[in-house]
């Protein structure tokens, strides 16, 4: 199975090019060099450095433990090896608390080799700090939905949006962090018809995760893409791709072949 790309470095610019011509975005977490360089051959557009390496690499309940210092070190090992996909970092559980700290973390993060940082929420406060940003040249990706540093509020990973009013608080969050400056959207466990109405009303690209097909892209977390045991039960939205394309490389192969052609994620992978 052959991946047709271009060895252009995928730009902020281009994500919105893609979306214009209707081509739907891959991202993968990435959180080491190997991994990354294997996903970036594979075409994959957009390495996520998520702080899910608190659970699937460091073995802890939650993202909450993750440090700053942790995602400047794998976003570095990631950078080394990208020459062609956007590298995102997270800001980590409260790096973005005032506008100050999150730009002192997000210059960290970028001076390691990111190209965007992603931050979780949509409050006033959150809106504040990604203006800040912005404003100082630092790309930002909002998250939105199921934000996994939000898991104690939340009382686990649940999906977020099913009655109608929090439907339209999502609506709400999405266009108000649009507007702040954010020039990608990621929609997680979100009902599938709710984040193709987000989808459709949004000035910005849209990548779901358990948000069904109607999204701009999609990202999965590396070893739910591989069928690994990640230490959490599997969510209903992933697919074993190594099962399907017989090596890592392959499986990255037919993960981005998939997404392109709509194939993934199907019906049985989506909420309603």
């Amino acid at each position: 199975m052959t991946t047709p790309h271009t060895s252009a470095p995928v730009t902020v610019p281009a994500l919105f090019e893609a979306r214009a011509a209707g081509r739907r975005l891959s991202m993968l977490t990435a959180y080491d060099a190997g991994f990354a360089r294997t996903f970036d051959a594979a075409g994959v557009e957009l390495l996520l450095v998520g702080d899910s390496l608190g659970m699937v690499v460091q073995g802890h309940g939650s993202t909450l433990p993750v440090t700053t210092d942790d995602m400047v070190y794998h976003t570095a090992c990631v950078a080394r090896a990208t020459r062609r996909a956007l590298v995102i970092s997270d800001l980590s559980f409260q790096a973005d608390a005032t506008p100050e700290r999150a730009l002192e973390a997000s210059t960290r993060l970028l001076q390691a080799g990111a190209g965007m940082v992603k931050l979780e929420g949509a409050t006033a406060n959150k809106r504040e700090v990604v203006r800040f940003l912005v404003e100082r040249e630092i790309p930002v990706c909002a998250h939105l939905g199921l934000t996994p540093q939000s898991v104690l509020r939340f009382g686990g990973f649940k999906v977020q949006g099913r009655d109608e009013a929090a439907a339209q608080a999502l609506r709400e969050d999405a266009l108000a962090i649009a507007e702040a400056g954010a020039s990608l959207i990621v929609l997680e466990g979100v009902p599938a018809a709710l984040a193709a109405e987000i989808t459709a009303a949004s000035p910005v690209p849209t990548i779901g995760i358990g948000a069904g097909p109607g999204c701009d892209g999609q990202v999965l977390v590396l070893h739910d893409m591989l069928g690994l045991d990640s230490g959490h039960r599997r969510p209903k939205f992933v697919r074993d791709f190594l099962a399907e394309g017989g090596s890592v490389a392959g499986a990255a192969r037919a993960y981005v072949a998939a997404v392109r052609d709509g194939s993934f994620p199907g019906p049985e992978h989506s909420y309603s």
